[in-house]
C-alpha cells in the first residue's frame, strides 16, 4: 500500500547483530505496539501507543488494535504516511495492517496475509492464533472474548 509501511523497533544488520530502528520524522503517523524509550518518534510526529503481548488479546487490547486500523485508513485516505511497528515487525503490527485493510474493502483476511508475508518477510504473520483472528474479524473475536470475561 502506497504510504504504508510495517516494521519493528529491532532489525538484523548487515552483519546479523540486532540495531536499533529509531523513527525520527520519516513518517507522519507512528504506532508503536509496545513502549520502548529512544526510539522515536521526533517531537511533533502523530505517535499512537497501544503495548499488547504477541499472544492472545482480551477485549480491551483487540478494541484497541481495532481503533489502530480504523486510524491507518483514515491517515491514509488523507494522504498520509503511516508507519505501524512492534518489536520484530512481524505479528503485532501485521494483525493491525491486516486488519485495516481487510476493513477498509481492499483484501479479504487471506489475500492480506499471503500479501503481507510476500511483501515484508515469510515470518510476517507466523503467529496462528492472530490468523486465527483475522479469519473470524476482530469484531467477532472481541465479542466472543467479552462475553466469555
Amino acid at each position: 500500500m502506497p504510504g504504508l509501511w510495517m516494521g519493528g523497533h529491532v532489525f538484523r544488520g548487515r552483519f546479523g547483530q540486532a540495531e536499533s530502528a529509531v523513527v525520527r520524522d520519516e513518517f507522519d503517523v507512528v504506532q508503536s505496539l509496545l513502549r520502548l524509550p529512544g526510539y522515536g518518534p521526533d517531537p511533533g510526529v502523530e505517535h499512537h501507543v497501544w503495548p499488547i503481548p504477541d499472544g492472545p488479546l482480551d477485549g480491551t487490547q483487540l478494541a484497541g488494535v481495532m481503533r489502530l486500523a480504523r486510524a491507518v485508513n483514515e491517515a491514509l485516505d488523507a494522504g498520509r504516511r503511516v508507519l505501524v511497528r512492534c518489536y520484530h515487525g512481524y505479528n503485532r503490527s501485521g494483525l493491525v495492517i491486516a486488519h485495516a485493510l481487510v476493513e477498509h474493502g481492499r483484501c479479504s483476511p487471506d489475500e492480506v496475509i499471503q500479501l503481507i508475508r510476500a511483501r515484508r518477510s515469510a515470518w510476517a504473520l507466523h503467529n496462528e492464533l492472530f490468523v486465527e483472528y483475522l479469519r473470524a474479524g476482530l469484531p467477532t473475536v472481541r465479542l466472543l472474548e467479552e462475553l466469555a470475561e
